[in-house]
């Protein structure tokens, strides 16, 4: 045998415990949920699956609570993506220029991704209570009480910003990494020509941390279409319904009311959804 050949072995022998396992609950779970869309099972009727063909997709196409989640969910991504990116930007260059105390801020901004979602959504419906809650006892000071979790518009009001508090840490820490790969001598150069903090800013920065951002959009973007703990522990999806994200209702119709056929359904028209819209930021924000 040559030694190509052993080296090519070694590398599948090496690689083989990855893959098996990566088959097993990756691929075989994927391939499972692809084909169990074409079906009709109740899984606690006791009878077989039925074949159904694009029955399942044809019943979301007609369905208005499917329509209406996805709705519900294009609004938290809309309103989560650009505030995330922008407030991670701006986080990233205020630790970018915080001196020896850079190691503490970056350890605050990362504290709250550590906490247990359980744990967030327990202290955020405290927070967020009309009566006794934390955010109407200080705007009560100014004679101001906010129906945090009464109308559906306040409610996902809630929803995206405590989204940005838990999870704002892990985008501000990738874009810091960007912005310390930056070459100092671009903005050398820039202040010798006279360019103020904003023309190198959108001249200068911008363009060398363009693929650090693409990076970051398209990673929130993909995990904004998958929220569901958010929504699930703090509102339950109400109130009317108008937190009540895809991924919660795709939750409830296999796991509450067992229709595993028509969620693995809208499982997948979910993942063509997300890769519509990341496929199209992509395109948006690439380097030319």
């Amino acid at each position: 045998m040559k030694a190509n050949d052993m080296q090519n072995l070694y590398g599948w022998g090496m690689l083989s415990p990855f893959l098996a396992l990566f088959s097993a609950f990756v691929v075989a779970p994927l391939g499972f949920g692809l084909g169990l869309g074409f079906f009709s099972w109740d899984m606690l009727a006791g009878t077989p699956a039925a074949w159904i063909g694009l029955g399942n997709y044809a019943e979301a196409a007609a369905d208005p609570y499917f329509w209406k989640s996805l709705r519900v969910t294009m609004v938290f991504v809309l309103f989560t993506v650009p505030l995330m990116v922008g407030l991670a930007t701006a986080l990233a260059f205020l630790l970018d220029r915080a001196g020896r105390r850079q190691g503490i801020y970056r350890v605050a901004l990362i504290l709250p991704m550590m906490i247990n979602l359980t744990v967030i959504g327990i202290l955020w419906r405290w927070f967020l209570n009309q009566d006794f809650g934390l955010f109407n006892a200080w705007l009560g000071t100014v004679g101001i009480k906010v129906p945090w979790l009464g109308e559906p518009g306040w409610a996902m009001t809630a929803i995206v910003a405590m989204t940005l508090w838990w999870t704002v840490g892990g985008p501000s820490i990738i874009l810091l990494a960007g912005l310390q790969q930056v070459p100092p001598q671009l903005h050398e150069a820039a202040a010798i020509d006279g360019a103020g903090p904003w023309r190198t800013f959108f001249y200068v920065t911008l363009p060398v941390l363009r693929p650090v951002l693409l990076f970051v959009v398209v990673t929130q973007v993909i995990a904004s279409f998958q929220v569901f703990g958010q929504t699930l522990m703090v509102t339950r999806g109400g109130p009317a319904l108008g937190t009540r994200v895809l991924v919660q209702y795709i939750y409830e119709t296999a796991f509450t009311n067992y229709r595993m056929g028509y969620g693995a359904a809208m499982s997948w028209l979910l993942f063509l959804v997300i890769g519509a819209v990341a496929w199209a930021v992509f395109r948006l924000l690439r380097s030319e």
